[in-house]
This record gives C-alpha cells, structure tokens and sequence, in this order.
C-alpha cells in the first residue's frame, strides 16, 4: 500500500528537496495540482507526483518542458 502524504510532509520534501516554495494550504490527493513559487519568483503549477517523480521541480522558464518523441 502507498503512503498517504500529508500538507506538512509535502512542504517539508519540497524544501529539502528543492529552491521552490510550496504555496498550497491543503491537499486532497495525487491528482490535484499544488501551486509552488520558483526561486527565480514565477509561479507554477505540478502535481506532486510530478513534481517528486519526474524531478520537474522548477517553473517553465528555468525547466523548459521536454520535447515529445
């Protein structure tokens, strides 16, 4: 079984692991989009999911999108 994260532990991982910010207050569950502040100041929007999975953890000026195959 998977862990359920909470706000506190996301927040947490986020700045350990990160020079974003967490601007989100609650969470609902995976699929939901968190709100983070970059370092650079632009604001963007992951899953956290994606954000911990797939290492996209700054905004799409500072971490351009991958092209597609």
């Amino acid at each position: 079984m998977q862990k359920r994260w909470t706000i506190g532990e996301i927040k947490k991982f986020v700045e350990t692991n990160s020079d974003s910010k967490l601007l989100t207050t609650e969470y609902q569950g995976f699929s939901q989009k968190l709100e983070f502040e970059c370092a650079c100041g632009n604001k963007f929007e992951k899953t956290f999911k994606k954000f911990k999975n797939n290492h996209q953890r700054k905004c799409d000026v500072c971490q351009p999108p991958k092209a597609s195959r």
